[in-house]
């Protein structure tokens, strides 16, 4: 039996996280660790990235335009999310930083996660560490706040989340 090869959801913290270094160079472990994911899981990622042309031969130069094509039109067709039950948590997509300050919303979206000070309706993150990683790194938190507007959000959510996603994958901020 062929082993699964398509893209998987720490993929896109991974990719989002390398981005964060902006032109740094940077080293699998240390992608690991702000990601917190297994330096196997980042390599297999790094694998899976270069076969879908999101990361280039060398695998260590995200291929920034290829990634926000696939975030702003396939993301949520391949990792669709649909927000769920009121519970304590980390805002995300509209609720978070960049968007809260664009979207005036009676509604909160947080990711479920015993510490939150924040109560809303339950957005289960791209990849269990998503939550840590975020709260220790607050660039990789609105990208991944972003990537969740594009999963969950509205046209108008989407549009301002497709925005700002350009500004920072493409002009590094």
């Amino acid at each position: 039996m062929k082993k699964h090869s398509g893209m998987r959801p720490q993929d896109i913290v991974v990719l989002l996280t390398i981005i964060t270094q902006g032109g740094d160079l940077w080293m699998m472990k240390d992608i690991a660790q702000e990601a917190y994911v297994s330096a196997s899981e980042v390599t297999e990622s790094l694998n899976r990235s270069a076969k879908a042309g999101l990361v280039d031969k060398s695998k260590k130069k995200v291929m920034r335009h290829a990634l926000l094509e696939f975030l702003t039109h396939g993301l949520r067709y391949v990792f669709p999310q649909e927000p769920g039950a009121i519970v304590r948590g980390v805002p995300t997509a509209f609720s978070a930083s960049p968007l809260d300050r664009l979207i005036m919303s009676n509604e909160k979206l947080v990711w479920p996660y015993a510490k939150g000070k924040e109560r809303g309706q339950s957005v289960e993150p791209l990849y269990p560490s998503v939550v840590e990683a975020a709260l220790n790194k607050p660039e990789l938190y609105e990208l991944l706040a972003l990537v969740d507007a594009l999963r969950v959000g509205r046209v108008r959510e989407q549009d301002l989340a497709n925005k700002e996603l350009e500004k920072r994958i493409l002009n590094g901020r």
